[in-house]
């Protein structure tokens, strides 16, 4: 499965990154890493799987590994700080925790004092993947272990049988829709024949894709095709004509229009600063344009090729 599959590089063989971002969103997306986004200022309007909520300052969001989650938080002034890290730095043998709810308040990480224990942790990652110094590895693995399992001492788990067995029926029907979307996207894929994949009405499938990603079918089969055509104009001398009918648009008129709406700037603008790097359409500033954006995190882009 690997539709907008996110994967990461990092900056060690530790499959670990921290970062801090302001006023952003991030579309539908998930990746087999555990998640930890923490607001540090303002509010973000948020879904995890098929929990919609509203987290405020103070607020700890988590999303287990393999959660569909998307932010869309335009009108907020925000700042967030993320923590991502592999699931083998917590155990070998893994699994999915299906938490009752994915997030922690203010309030509950103060009565449980994990606040501290969290921005401490920020700074030992930070320190130690910049300096790099021995054992730097098994120190960080050690703190993340340590903050994880406090974690869950607190967090709710859904022990319902019924709801577990549809969360997860729901992951991995969705990821697969999202796959094939994105391994067909250069062709004709309309709203019908998706909802057909999924055994249900048009009607019906319209209403669930938009909760569950934030965005429409054919808004986010756009951001898949505008990705694509982004990789094939920073990678290769593909031209515009080339980019547009290779990601599955009909005319140039209609990809150019697109494209701009997705990006912030037309394909022979982003064609021209581009360079040799492919950018990262998961994560967006509200109002702000494709450089800012490529400068903001250029570790990280969104999965679409062949592997997994």
């Amino acid at each position: 499965m690997k539709a907008f599959h996110e994967v990461r590089n990092y900056a060690s063989d530790l499959m670990v990154w921290h970062r801090e971002f302001e006023n952003i969103s991030f579309v539908a997306h998930w990746h087999r890493e555990i998640e930890l986004l923490y607001i540090k200022k303002g509010s973000i309007r948020m879904q995890v799987t098929d929990h919609a909520f509203t987290a405020g300052e103070g607020d700890l969001v988590i999303c287990d590994t393999g959660e569909i989650h998307y932010s869309n938080s335009y009108s907020k002034d925000s700042v967030l700080d993320f923590i991502i890290f592999d699931t083998g730095l917590i155990s070998s043998h893994y699994q999915h925790h299906f938490f009752a709810k994915p997030f922690l308040t203010a309030e509950e990480m103060e009565k449980a004092g994990l606040k501290k224990r969290l921005l401490a942790l920020e700074m030992l990652i930070d320190s130690e993947l910049s300096e790099k110094k021995a054992y730097y590895q098994d120190i960080i693995r050690a703190a993340l272990q340590d903050f994880w399992f406090r974690l869950l001492r607190v967090m709710p788990v859904d022990n319902g049988g019924i709801r577990k067995n549809r969360r997860i029926a729901m992951l991995e029907d969705f990821q697969t829709l999202l796959s094939y979307m994105e391994e067909h996207a250069a062709e004709n894929i309309t709203l019908e024949m998706a909802a057909e994949k999924m055994h249900f009405s048009p009607s019906h499938f319209s209403r669930m894709f938009k909760q569950l990603t934030g965005t429409g079918f054919v808004r986010y089969l756009n951001t898949i095709r505008i990705t694509i055509a982004s990789d094939l104009l920073a990678r290769s001398d593909t031209t515009i004509v080339q980019a547009a009918f290779s990601c599955g648009f009909q005319n140039v008129r209609s990809f150019n229009r697109t494209f701009k709406e997705i990006t912030g700037c037309t394909p022979s603008e982003y064609a021209q600063i581009a360079g040799n790097e492919p950018r990262n359409f998961t994560y967006y500033k509200s109002n702000a344009d494709i450089m800012t954006e490529a400068e903001k995190d250029p570790m990280t882009i969104v999965k679409y090729s062949s592997s997994s």
